[in-house]
């Protein structure tokens, strides 16, 4: 049985709103963005269901996107908290089940949950994270932040571990650490066996504590 696709609308088509559209529709869903500025909507045009130049503040321009047939809408207006207020009100009073719009504080983000969003997301002060976390970290390749003291990375391969199994390194006793995956030729084994051989060119996905983390990195 073929699945029905998934449709989003995209309002706002800076980078992030691009991005976001362009994946949406690369991942089978069908995607129709919107914004005011010609320029922005030719830019994502070709890569997705459909494009269209509209003020969001214009609220019968609105009514006519039928917004309560998505499944979802994605609120990525930038520069005006008014259009991007009108965005989330218009999306939810015409029933979309679920709308996620950005924001880029707390403040903004709490007038835009006060209205309606069900989500908000902060691409900058995520980016911003994930940056200092890598740069703090070092040589590793990414690091995904589960509470404030732990961490799962991914670490490239140290020289003295090439040859050897996960037996023989012991890197639990040794660092309190837990190897989740061995990432191979970007492949993932997933509980990787004890007795797995490690090569040159692979790469660790662990689980442990930051400051353990952080100094297996400064101990290369």
């Amino acid at each position: 049985m073929k699945m029905e696709r998934k449709q989003y609308i995209v309002i706002g088509l800076g980078r992030f709103g691009r991005s976001v559209a362009r994946n949406l529709e690369a991942n089978g869903c069908m995607v129709l963005a919107v914004d005011r500025e010609e320029k922005n909507v030719n830019l994502v045009a070709e890569f997705v269901t459909r494009a269209v130049c509209l003020d969001i503040t214009d609220e019968d321009a609105v009514q006519e996107l039928g917004l309560g047939n998505f499944d979802g809408a994605i609120v990525a207006i930038g520069q005006s908290l008014d259009a991007a207020v009108l965005g989330v009100m218009w999306a939810k009073e015409q029933g979309v089940p679920k709308v996620i719009a950005k924001a880029y504080d707390d403040t903004q983000g709490k007038i835009l949950t006060k209205v309606g969003a069900d989500e908000i997301v902060y691409p900058e002060r995520e980016m911003g994270d994930h940056l200092a976390k890598a740069l703090a970290f070092g040589n590793f390749l990414d690091a995904v932040e589960l509470t404030a003291d732990y961490s799962i990375a991914e670490v490239t391969m140290l020289p003295e571990w090439v040859g050897r199994n996960l037996r023989e390194l012991r890197l639990r006793d040794k660092y309190h650490i837990n190897v989740i995956a061995v990432k191979r030729n970007h492949d993932l084994e997933i509980n990787p066996s004890a007795e797995e051989i490690l090569r040159d060119g692979d790469a660790l996905v662990l689980l442990g504590r930051n400051e353990v983390l952080k100094k297996l990195s400064e101990d290369r």
